[in-house]
């Protein structure tokens, strides 16, 4: 496995593969990598013959406030990872190879609506971080396959508009949520948990399955949302948002629209912000 940090030694390897008629696949991270970004790895290796994996932090994506610098940087135990998951070629850039014109100055990607509700209401301007360099992976790599984790269900939407917008030569491959045996979605974050906060943690989980229980059970969406939420905060949690939507679009499912739904929360415990979702069919 080879791991370069700059665009000239990044497209040369990718032209030789290319040369060959190789397919190429991405799998963009920010590193600190668990279970759920290998099996990103493997679905993008069954799909194509080479695999680059990304890791960069971006720092258009986080907020005032957030977490961006005590998000984990573990780029050696990373390439570990990645090597035993048969990754051929890690990119790992500075904010200066990424941004040469300083992140402040950097051109944006922004996508309308889709963007401005759940965390994007929560967030403001992290989907625009988010779109911003994802569009600009795929233009430095421009791969045929680009995988992303379910987990982040309203980026994987996002993607998948820019992509169709631009016109973009990619197919965006969506890979189903990695859980520990409690229930519990794979997160980097996860580890800001202390032991007890861990524990309870699991309870995002129970209430997603809690609403699709009342979804089945004929309740509606408005209900459902004010059920979960009441739930959320007996269990310690303060909810950013519990919400049912449709499953395409992330619009405000219509009355009497009962298919191709999704719950989504996002809820902090403690000081860490976790966020899960499920689909209701």
């Amino acid at each position: 496995m080879q791991t370069v940090t700059e665009i000239q030694a990044l497209r040369a390897a990718v032209r030789g593969w290319r040369a060959s008629g190789q397919a190429v696949g991405l799998v963009p991270t920010m590193g600190n990598l668990h279970e759920g970004h290998f099996s990103l790895l493997k679905q993008a290796r069954a799909r194509c013959d080479r695999v680059v994996a990304s890791v960069f932090v971006n720092p258009t994506q986080f907020g005032p406030g957030e977490d961006f610098e005590r998000y984990p940087r573990t780029l050696a135990q990373d390439q570990v990872g990645l090597a035993e998951h048969d990754c051929d070629l890690v990119f790992a850039p500075s904010v200066e190879t990424m941004y040469p014109f300083g992140p402040e100055h950097s051109v944006r990607v922004q996508v309308p609506r889709l963007t401005e509700t759940l965390e994007g209401a929560h967030r403001p301007g992290h989907f625009d971080g988010m779109a911003t360099v994802v569009c600009k992976l795929f233009n430095l790599v421009q791969p045929d396959v680009a995988v992303f984790g379910q987990k982040d269900f309203q980026q994987l939407r996002v993607i998948e508009r820019f992509v169709r917008d631009l016109g973009l030569p990619v197919t965006v491959l969506a890979a189903p949520i990695v859980r520990e045996s409690d229930g519990l979605a794979m997160s980097s974050r996860n580890q800001y948990l202390s032991p007890e906060e861990r524990q309870r943690a699991v309870g995002i989980h129970r209430t997603l399955q809690a609403m699709k229980v009342w979804h089945v059970a004929g309740r509606s969406p408005q209900a459902i949302e004010q059920e979960a939420a009441a739930q959320l905060r007996e269990l310690g949690f303060e909810p950013d948002y519990a919400a049912v939507r449709r499953s395409a679009d992330l619009a405000l499912p219509e009355h009497g629209e009962r298919e191709h739904l999704v719950a989504l929360i996002a809820a902090r415990l403690g000081s860490t912000r976790l966020i899960d979702n499920l689909l209701l069919d």
